[in-house]
């Protein structure tokens, strides 16, 4: 029989995470971490631009889909840290007739691209190459996903959705709090390159233009993916990525495509959770902690000890089953059927933590033979029933450092997300093996985990996603565990997060920057006595952007206060 939480054992737990779901402070802005309420459409995006553009779009008649793609193209103006035309992505939509497509536009390995170029004579990963030198970028796909999804599903003209990011890229807008944070942050690597010696001089509060983006942008405007993957942008991303000991060529960037994969299903106690599959590991690491916790009973959902011991062994299999589904079999049935998932908890002690050096991964049912980061995310809603929930990324903030000549793109560096050497971490700490080997051509792992929840009547009652590395999987857990269980959208996603994914054997707790609430001793203290090895780290867990639908029918958009994040309906 699988463990059972019964109450007494979990009192303490439930209470302390239910005291850790009240308001908090946001910014002086109005606008930035509250939430909205509209009975039409609603955006949640990182900035107010981009989410004052994505309103103007569906109160002019656009959908869903249109809102994304100017907001995406603007988030690429006034989000550079994670620019998304210089990345890749993972798009989740659910259309007006409740059917679920998946676009796939993640970035790919340049093809010639081999595991030799990171290692040095001794056969060992040279340290820095897979996020600061040209092998760190892969072929960035935003571009043809974004093309892709407007070509399928869009409404309104491609060059009307471009022209609000043309225009403040050429006009310039005013550098907020957060993004003058970032720059001061991230000066390390940004200060190598000359090209972004004009950009680390801006303060809070002045105006930055950007021609070179803005001519980016007509070029795609006018050609769609054309413009970015062939002619002048497309030689200047291979003589940049070149220059910095890169291996792209011309024909990397003209045969890239976005993909359409089947969406991954799943449930927990009866709503349908829909999400992407692999290259993002999200969300089948995701349904199978809500597996594994509906299993356990109920007071699983809402207790931590049983969440982090769950995560223990869904990241464990993570490392050994999950990457590029194009190039590796990976065992999506078996490794969230039920039969599976009562294996994988059979070995959890109700009252203990399982020290991850005991915990390795399962075998599921039908396996093959074999042996914060910086993304963003936007959830958008309209008034057919529509949702997107779409996640972008770069990887680190501003990617590489360096921009492709001339074009004011900042380019990624995703290929740190494969596994260069079994068992070598990536930034985040993430192990991998054989199936998310380094190869050319190859997309590598991603942890991003675009959510759509649905009711038995088959209508949207989430759209979430945030940023965020390796925590992404767990910030959405958090805040879709906080709000099925009852509390309201602005407390589950304001509440005070953790992480777990196996190694490190740490159980992360976040403080709390947005509103300096400190965790309890006594939160602290009961998860010790369980033989959890708790890290404070001195940072913010995720950006989890979400939107819900109230009891009236109402959309509600939530922002999470980590950072400037807003919502706006109509």
């Amino acid at each position: 029989m699988p463990p059972r939480f019964v109450p007494g054992s979990w009192t303490l737990l439930i209470v302390v995470v239910l005291l850790f779901s009240g308001p908090v402070v946001a910014g002086a802005d109005p606008a930035v971490g509250h939430p909205a309420t509209a009975p039409a459409g609603m955006v949640v995006a990182p900035e107010l631009h981009a989410a004052e553009v994505g309103r103007r779009v569906l109160r002019e008649g656009g959908n869903a889909i249109d809102a994304a793609v100017a907001s995406s193209f603007m988030l690429s103006v006034t989000y550079p840290l994670a620019a998304p035309i210089g990345g890749g992505g993972f798009l989740l939509y659910r259309d007006e007739n409740a059917d679920h497509h998946a676009l796939d536009f993640r970035e790919r390995a340049p093809k010639s691209l081999t595991p030799e170029l990171f290692l040095d004579e001794q056969g060992q990963v040279i340290a820095g190459l897979s996020l600061d030198s040209g092998l760190a970028v892969g072929v960035p796909g935003s571009v043809a996903g974004l093309y892709g999804a407007h070509r399928r599903w869009g409404s309104r003209p491609w060059k009307a959705l471009l022209q609000p990011a043309i225009d403040l890229a050429t006009e310039g807008f005013v550098v907020d709090r957060f993004l003058a944070g970032t720059l001061t942050k991230s000066v390390t690597h940004l200060e190598r390159h000359r090209e972004n010696d004009a950009l680390l001089q801006l303060d809070e509060g002045q105006t930055l233009t950007q021609p070179d983006l803005a001519r980016t942008l007509r070029r795609i405007q006018r050609r769609g993916p054309d413009g970015f993957y062939r002619g002048p942008v497309a030689r200047a991303i291979t003589r940049t990525v070149r220059r910095h000991g890169g291996v792209m060529q011309a024909d990397d960037l003209r045969g890239y495509r976005a993909t359409e994969r089947e969406p991954l299903r799943g449930s927990y106690r009866g709503f349908s959770i829909v999400t992407f599959p692999p290259p993002s590991s999200g969300g089948a690491v995701l349904l199978q902690i809500l597996g594994m916790l509906e299993l356990q009973g109920p007071l699983a959902g809402v207790a931590i000890h049983p969440q982090v011991e769950a995560c223990r062994r869904a990241y464990a299999d993570r490392a050994r089953w999950m990457g590029d589904p194009d190039s590796y079999d990976v065992p999506l049935a078996g490794l969230t059927d039920r039969r599976y998932l009562q294996e994988r908890i059979a070995d959890i002690d109700p009252v203990n933590a399982t020290p991850s050096d005991r915990v390795t991964h399962g075998a599921p049912i039908e396996t093959p033979p074999g042996d914060d980061d910086e993304t963003l995310h936007l959830s958008i809603t309209d008034a057919e029933g529509r949702a997107v929930a779409m996640t972008l990324t770069l990887n680190r903030w501003y990617g590489t450092g360096f921009v492709a000549d001339g074009t004011g793109v900042f380019l990624n560096n995703e290929l740190d997300d494969f596994a260069l050497q079994p068992g070598v971490p990536n930034l985040y700490g993430l192990i991998g093996g054989e199936a998310n080997a380094v190869a050319g051509g190859r997309r590598p792992l991603s942890s991003m985990t675009p959510v759509v929840v649905e009711d038995g009547d088959e209508r949207v009652r989430m759209v979430l996603g945030s940023p965020g590395g390796s925590r992404i999987i767990t910030a959405v857990l958090q805040v879709l565990l906080r709000h099925l269980s009852g509390q309201p959208i602005e407390a589950a996603v304001s509440a005070q997060r953790w992480h777990h994914q196996w190694l490190p054997d740490q159980l992360q707790i976040e403080t709390m920057p947005h509103d300096g609430t400190s965790i309890p001793d006594t939160l602290l203290q009961d998860l010790r006595d369980r033989g959890h090895q708790i890290v404070i780290r001195d940072t913010s867990f995720g950006s989890v952007g979400a939107i819900v639908r109230d009891a009236d029918g109402r959309w509600v958009g939530a922002p999470d206060p980590r950072r400037d994040g807003v919502a706006r309906g109509y």
